[in-house]
């Protein structure tokens, strides 16, 4: 009896053999991490399409927790992507690293800014956020979670970059418990009249920077008062008479969700799983394996 013979699966799809928009619709959609970790090592015709600038128009690097051994590759990463980046960057989203070095590298390289994301990086002060915003006069959306911001950080911000529409200062209680007082609020009202949008949960804004906000800033559509418990005893009542103009008006004890920076937050432990080399990049690219070892994550070189 004759055996029909069964053609092995191919065991490595051909990738280069997909078509060209279909790649590039893909590669957008995977994220910044997995595209400098990986994508750029699939085959030829996918390291082509992320050489382009336009795939690194926005780069967001959040990762969910800090762990030092992370803190020189997600800078580095950082640093790869604004390069290749061709000063096309619009969109820059970063948690838990970085440092003023960085934001000076990233504002020297990307003057058509207009967005910047930034939660708990420890390493970032004023002084860095100050001489970064100076070279941003295209940011239209400032957001910043977690990292104490000073009354001139704010002064500066809204002098040098004149075309902010949204401002968002969320304060973490263990990070910056006293961010937030009558003078950041004056800071606001008088330098960002044009604001769209304003986030400041968790602040403690009393109602007089809360009054001089809701004079100076007559554009805006959108306030969030959540947990700004300084402005609970004045009443949700007397604020919505006083907000009649803002769509959308959230109030100091209306339900509080972690939703700020949390899409496509990716985790340790997913990056760790992909089956692809992460690459550490200290100005020529040195591939390494992320190796777990007693609870100790390190770098493998490879070549």
């Amino acid at each position: 009896m004759g055996h029909t013979s069964i053609p092995p699966a191919e065991r490595n799809p051909q990738w280069q053999e997909l078509p060209e928009e279909l790649t590039t619709s893909f590669l957008e959609r995977v994220g910044s991490i997995y595209l400098i970790a990986s994508g750029r090592k699939v085959c030829h015709s996918w390291r082509q399409i992320c050489s382009r600038p336009e795939m690194w128009r926005v780069v967001d690097l959040r990762i969910s927790g800090y762990r030092s051994k992370w803190e020189i590759l997600v800078n580095n990463m950082a640093r790869k992507a604004v390069e290749w980046s061709c000063g096309q960057l619009i969109d820059f989203r970063l948690s838990y690293y970085g440092d003023n070095l960085l934001l000076n590298y990233i504002s020297d390289r990307s003057s058509k800014l207009r967005c910047l994301h930034l939660e708990s990086c420890s390493n970032i002060t004023n002084e860095g956020l100050i001489d970064m915003v100076k070279k941003l006069p295209l940011l239209e959306e400032l957001h910043i979670f977690g990292i104490p911001v000073s009354m001139q950080t704010i002064e500066v911000a809204g002098s040098c970059c004149r075309q902010l529409k949204s401002f968002k200062l969320n304060k973490s209680r263990y990070r910056c418990p006293h961010m937030g007082c009558a003078e950041h609020a004056l800071a606001i009202a008088e330098n960002m009249p044009g604001l769209r949008h304003l986030k400041l949960q968790g602040n403690k804004i009393p109602i007089i920077g809360l009054l001089a906000i809701l004079k100076n800033c007559v554009h805006l559509e959108s306030l969030d008062l959540r947990m700004c418990f300084l402005l609970a005893d004045f009443g949700s009542d007397e604020i919505r008479k006083l907000s009649l103009q803002i769509k959308d008006l959230t109030l100091p004890n209306d339900y509080t969700e972690d939703d700020e920076f949390d899409d496509q937050i990716y985790t340790l432990t997913l990056i760790l799983t992909m089956s692809y080399l992460l690459m550490i990049f200290d100005g020529t690219d040195v591939a390494c394996w992320p190796k777990l070892e007693h609870g100790n994550l390190y770098w493998e070189g490879i070549g």
